[in-house]
């Protein structure tokens, strides 16, 4: 298959499972909706933090690809994974 389209692959499921992730993370540990819990993130610079623990379920898509053998969809996995640190850095740093 092409080996552009797996990377695209790949990238879509890590975004996929980062916001997947993002939303559980909201809807189990906070008292709030998820609307109102993103604000106040948003106010209290804490989105970058929303995001990293979101991304934690890419490690589920990484390493499920790796182990059946789909080597160029865990690096657009990876992919999704280094521009979601890049978000992290911007919120971070602005």
């Amino acid at each position: 298959m092409n080996t552009k389209k797996e990377i695209l692959i790949g990238f879509i499921v890590g975004i996929i499972a980062n916001t997947i992730g993002t939303i559980l993370y909201i809807l189990i540990f906070s008292e709030f909706g998820i609307v109102e819990t993103y604000n106040a993130a948003v106010a209290q610079g804490h989105v970058g933090s929303l995001l990293a623990l979101g991304a934690i379920l890419n490690l589920i898509a990484f390493f499920g690809f790796l182990k059946i053998k789909r080597d160029q969809r865990a690096r657009g996995v990876l992919l999704a994974t280094l521009i979601t640190a890049l978000a992290i850095l911007y919120y971070k740093l602005f």
